[in-house]
């Protein structure tokens, strides 16, 4: 085996004697032998990233942080005893009571299996009782003269072990109210009702919630300032922002009893969810909490970090009613009396800490404070007392919203109402005097300060979809015809049905012709919008929408330091000075007075005062509903369904609490999943893993990952059949010609063989028709600890449609930034073979070449590569692939999308491709 050096590039890994033909080669190199950039061990994580081997010192910067962390003076969360003593350094947390268990202790259960099936039946797989009935004697019948019996009797037995659990117990509790003042007989029935308001004790629910084991290592004890190696600010939790710091300063210099103490800011989230519209419009108005010491990351994850403490009472009355001034003013008088007196158990501990212990096991004096309210623009105007159009956080008029305007606060409408008479405070100020905030009966909490950025209603819902894309079609209605813009919004929806299909993408086969938008669906028209319109619209229009887009996902990371802020300002003012176009044209005259429009005002300023807007979004309380609210009401009988739903949030608590402890105790691993499949290496060397030809592995495309894993791109776990093992056969059936050479020349620079040299492979080869990419993408939907996984196909059936050949980004250049340093391709094949005992998994390719940056979408423009009127393709290794790439057609202006085409062949049949950088927030981070 021989080597050549003459006239190639040397490996820049410290000691490495290899060299290279190309920068790719020595970049396919370097990820593959020495460092792998998906991984995030590589990456600067910042403060708010844990260490994945150990639980660091919280009162501490983490060690990954390069910069500089600045922990609060006086509120530094310092550890206590159960007395509230404070413990000397180093001290290590006493064990918890439940650990003093044996390890084969599962009570209440009488075994992991009876733990396992019981949380499979009732959370997982949400199984009704007769089914879970039928199952256990099903189970019976099976085990018959073994000797084991079924995990349970049924499901009361069920019911009854689960109930008996005494972690995560905060039992519901009733409040009775009513119209307070004299009734007469002839009242509104509204008057005569009583309301019932269900709720926990916040402050026990709060207590369950700092001494969950599962938050370990994703938790701030103490607010700090963030500062990076050039010494600029950094936001990303609310620990990080600006409120938590201030209100700690007033806290520390209005009770010195509080130094060393846990600053704990609590953050409440309402909103009406409908669970059935054609059976009475049976609605539900729960109240959330959650707490600012735990990472955005785990409150967006939905593990238990946003708990449901109240159903409100939501007023009927007969339709005479409905815009009754009085009827008006007792609902919301009753909404604000409602949350002041659910929350009253947390007064005491606003203005004398509490000792509570925190995820790590220490003991902790902790200090309570109302922070944030997370809200649509609906709940926001009924929490503040504004009137309807005006703004919850300014004074400006909805007549001139860019005008310059104070901030508006509780201490200034306490001041405007003794002054001024209801009418010019309603015209003049937009207040409703009537209504006194349930903030009023609270210590440092104002109302106004407290309304956070809520990204789906004012930015996806509302700024995009219901106003830009609205005007868009508004525009092509107004400079054509009627008919002939509908049949251009047509082919708009044609434009988008036919975009090829990505890990995770919602499509729209039929455009956007549906009544019933979610905030999945308008996310998922933002990533495929903006190309489908070009060529119909203005220039500027399309450059408005895109500085808007680049506007919403800068917003949506989930760091943020001063340089982003600045960048984030530089598209918004773009964006204003474009959005003339809709004024200029015809589509709005008057102008912009619209509150989610004129909200994106605050967002620097929101963003510095509560870190990251992803972290408050009212996103994570409608997903809540669905766990908390709508599957619970699917469960019940639909009869006084309310006390059912009650019951079955209490059992999932307590199952979730019970699971904590048992991980905390070592009884299980950490995600209780079970044991990992067969290893890449064990299905390579396995003959007896196949899967069917024309199956994947999963039909998982994506989603969050919670393990503890490093970043990385491997194979599916079984090979496809029907394919030949020998390389030479496989290239005829896959009409391939190329393949053994090509395979040949990977193998030789991988082994750094000079081109004399040329390998032989012998070995079976295996085919598959997926691979998994893991990489650190936190500003998407992630784990925890921010990984993300998608899975990236290359299969000649998909769901009966035809072949699916995913594309994806290959490194060309880790040292040049964005898609200069980025190949674009697109998967022929996934397989691998072995050499010496050695495992290749790699990919044959086709190539793609960049055109250039598109002036208009921001986005670049890439063609099909080719060679003598072939397909420029190659065979990489499956650490050169970064993720998967996501590619729009660059379509004809002065031609309509052809009906036959469909999404599985676009890619096949325009000449030229975007770059699609608004697919997720990982994409548009790097692909500009």
């Amino acid at each position: 085996m021989s080597f050549s050096y003459t006239g190639r590039l040397p490996c820049t890994y410290p000691g490495c004697p290899f060299t290279f033909k190309s920068q790719h080669g020595r970049t396919y190199h370097i990820r593959s032998t020495h460092i792998n950039s998906n991984a995030h061990s590589e990456l600067d994580l910042g403060p708010d990233f844990p260490d994945l081997e150990s639980t660091p010192d919280l009162t501490q910067a983490p060690e990954q942080f390069r910069g500089q962390w600045i922990g609060h003076p006086y509120l530094t969360g310092l550890p206590c005893d159960a007395n509230g003593k404070f413990l000397p350094p180093g001290t290590q947390p006493a064990p918890r009571a439940a650990h003093s268990a044996t390890p084969d202790d599962w009570s209440p259960f009488e075994s992991r299996v009876q733990f396992l099936v019981g949380d499979l039946l009732y959370r997982r797989v949400e199984m009704s009782a007769s089914n879970v009935d039928m199952l256990m004697d099903l189970w019976e019948i099976f085990m018959d003269g073994s000797g084991v019996s079924a995990p349970f009797r049924s499901h009361q037995h069920m019911h009854a072990v689960i109930d008996s659990s005494p972690l995560g117990d905060v039992p519901w509790q009733c409040l009775t109210t009513g119209f307070s003042e004299d009734i007469t007989r002839d009242a509104p029935n509204w008057q005569q009702m009583a309301y019932e308001v269900w709720f926990r004790d916040p402050n026990e629910v709060i207590r369950v919630m700092l001494d969950n084991h599962d938050f370990s290592g994703q938790f701030d004890v103490c607010p700090y300032i963030e500062l990076d190696v050039n010494n600029k600010r950094r936001w990303a939790n609310v620990m990080s922002a600006n409120i938590a710091w201030n209100h700690c300063d007033a806290i520390a210099m209005s009770h010195t009893d509080t130094h060393g103490a846990m600053y704990c800011p609590i953050i409440l989230g309402s909103d009406k969810t409908t669970v059935s519209v054609a059976t009475g419009h049976v609605e539900y108005h729960p109240l959330y909490l959650s707490i600012g010491n735990l990472h955005n990351t785990v409150r967006c994850a939905h593990r238990n970090a946003v708990i449901p403490i109240a159903f409100l009472a939501i007023p009927k009355c007969d339709r005479r009613y409905d815009n009754d001034t009085n009827f008006r003013k007792f609902k919301r008088r009753l909404f604000h009396a409602s949350i002041s007196a659910i929350l009253q158990t947390l007064r005491p501990g606003m203005t004398s800490p509490v000792i509570r212990r925190c995820p790590d096991g220490h003991y902790r004096r902790v200090i309570y404070d109302l922070v944030a309210f997370i809200a649509d623009y609906p709940e926001q105007v009924m929490l503040t007392g504004i009137v309807q159009g005006w703004c919850p956080k300014c004074t400006a008029s909805p007549n001139n919203p860019l005008a310059a305007s104070g901030p508006r606060t509780g201490a200034l409408t306490d001041q405007l109402v003794q002054l001024l008479d209801s009418k010019t405070l309603w015209d003049q100020y937009g207040i409703d005097n009537d209504i006194i905030p349930f903030t009023a009966d609270f210590p440092r909490a104002d109302i106004h300060e407290m309304i956070s950025p809520d990204l789906l209603h004012q930015v996806i819902k509302g700024a995009f979809k219901d106003h830009l894309v609205t005007w868009v079609c508004s525009y092509l209605r107004l400079i054509h015809s009627e008919s002939q813009g509908d049949a251009i919004i047509d082919d708009i929806d044609r434009r988008i049905a036919i975009v090829p299909p990505f890990p995770g993408l919602r499509r729209f086969p039929h455009g956007r012709r549906f009544k019933q938008w979610t905030g999945d669906d308008s996310k998922a028209l933002m990533k495929v919008y903006l190309p489908a319109i070009v060529g119909y619209v203005p220039d500027d229009m399309v450059l408005c929408i895109s500085a808007f887009l680049d506007t919403c996902y800068i917003a949506r990371r989930q760091h943020l330091d001063e340089d982003s802020l600045k960048t984030f300002d530089t598209s918004f003012s773009k964006y204003l000075q474009l959005r003339e176009v809709f004024r200029t044209t015809g589509v709005r005259p008057t102008g912009f007075s619209l509150p989610r429009q004129h909200v994106l005002t605050h967002y620097h300023s929101l963003i510095q005062d509560f870190g990251v807007p992803a972290g408050l979004c009212s996103s994570i309380t409608e997903s809540r509903h669905i766990t908390a609210v709508k599957k619970p009401w699917r469960r019940s009988n639909r009869y006084d369904a309310l006390g059912q739903m009650l019951k079955v949030n209490e059992r999932l608590d307590k199952l979730s609490a019970t699971r904590s402890d048992f991980v905390a105790r070592g009884m299980m691993p950490d995600g209780h999943r079970p044991p990992a499949g067969t290893s890449f290496l064990h299905s390579h060397l396995n003959e007896h893993s196949p899967t069917n030809g024309n199956q994947d592995d999963s039909d998982e495309d994506e989603g969050p990952v919670d393990d503890n894993v490093l970043g990385h791109v491997v194979l599916a776990r079984s090979r496809a059949i029907n394919y030949p093992r020998n390389l030479q056969d496989l290239a005829a059936q896959i009409n391939e010609p190329d393949l053994p050479i090509l395979a040949q020349g990977f193998l030789a620079d991988q082994l750094h063989l000079s081109d004399e040299s040329m390998p032989v492979i012998t070995s079976k080869v295996n085919v598959f028709h997926s691979a998994v990419a893991t990489f650190f993408a936190p500003s998407d939907p992630s784990g925890i600890r921010g990984m993300r996984r998608e899975r990236v196909r290359s299969t000649p059936s998909w769901r009966g449609t035809g072949p699916r050949r995913d594309c994806v980004f290959v490194t060309e250049d880790d040292e040049v930034p964005g898609v200069r340093g980025l190949n674009v391709a697109r998967i022929s094949l996934l397989f691998s073979f072995v050499y010496y005992g050695t495992v290749f998994p790699c990919a044959l390719v086709e190539w793609f070449t960049r055109v250039r940056l598109d002036r208009v979408t921001g986005m670049w423009i890439v063609c099909p590569d080719f060679i003598r009127n072939r397909r420029n393709k190659s065979v990489v290794h499956l650490d050169a692939l970064l993720r998967a790439a996501h590619l729009i057609p660059v379509y004809d202006a002065s031609e309509r999308v052809p009906l036959e085409i469909e999404s599985t062949i676009s890619l096949d049949t325009f000449k030229a491709y975007y770059v699609n950088k608004y697919i997720d927030h990982h994409a548009h981070e790097i692909a500009f």
